[in-house]
């Protein structure tokens, strides 16, 4: 193992990485739709959790290369935060009548 630190925000290749791991996450519902009835996404559906989880792991790659190093964790939490209430508030719409 070489002793330079190889870090993976600062590569190109980061968001090819973000791609593929929104598609694997599409998967999930995707795939329950087949099983049950209790999921029932649209194509409209598909599109807007497709942009926000590559939006969000995109912003979050661009912010954290400006960022020191120490401070990754407390922004991944805060980007993590974000989605999740986002994606909540799209869903049911807890705080806002967004989801309805």
């Amino acid at each position: 193992m070489s002793t330079k630190s190889i870090d993976i925000i600062a590569r190109g290749s980061v968001f090819a990485w973000i791609g593929l791991a929104t598609g694997v996450a599409l998967l999930i519902p995707l795939i329950a739709m087949q099983f049950t009835r209790e999921v029932n996404w649209s194509g409209t559906d598909f599109l807007v959790m497709g942009c926000l989880l590559f939006g969000v792991g995109s912003a979050f790659v661009l912010v954290a290369r400006k960022v020191p190093r120490r401070y990754r964790v407390a922004l991944a939490v805060a980007f993590t935060a974000a989605l999740g209430y986002v994606w909540t508030e799209l869903a049911v719409g807890v705080f806002t009548n967004l989801g309805s």
